[in-house]
């Protein structure tokens, strides 16, 4: 099993939902979060005052999905979250020992 975490742009977390429902993911956490990477911010302007914007607004989005779905996965984000623009996101991938559903004791792939 493999635990995908893709950080991704806001407004695009409903296409990237619905991508991976249609490949079968079963269940999404979902974690608005802020951070930067080559974007490195930006400058606005309120009331006539320039500041800069360190910390951009991202969405953290984490599924643990069996070891044959995770192609499919990977590119089910890539092409619903991919807008060709710098920030795009990132996607990481980790492997996952156990998983126990706590209401029945199902552990694995049947947890899943």
């Amino acid at each position: 099993m493999k635990k995908i975490t893709a950080i991704i742009k806001p407004f695009k977390l409903e296409d990237v939902r619905e991508e991976l429902s249609k490949v079968g993911v079963k269940g999404v956490t979902v974690t608005e979060v802020k951070g930067f990477g080559r974007q490195k911010g930006h400058t606005e302007l309120y009331r006539g005052a320039e500041y800069v914007i360190d910390f951009l607004p991202k969405v953290k989005l984490e599924a643990v999905v069996s070891d044959n779905q995770l192609d499919e996965c990977v590119e089910a984000i890539t092409s619903a979250a991919r807008t060709g623009k710098i920030g795009d996101g990132k996607i990481f991938i980790e492997n996952v020992d156990r998983v126990i559903r706590i209401r029945t004791g199902e552990e694995n792939d049947q947890a899943l």
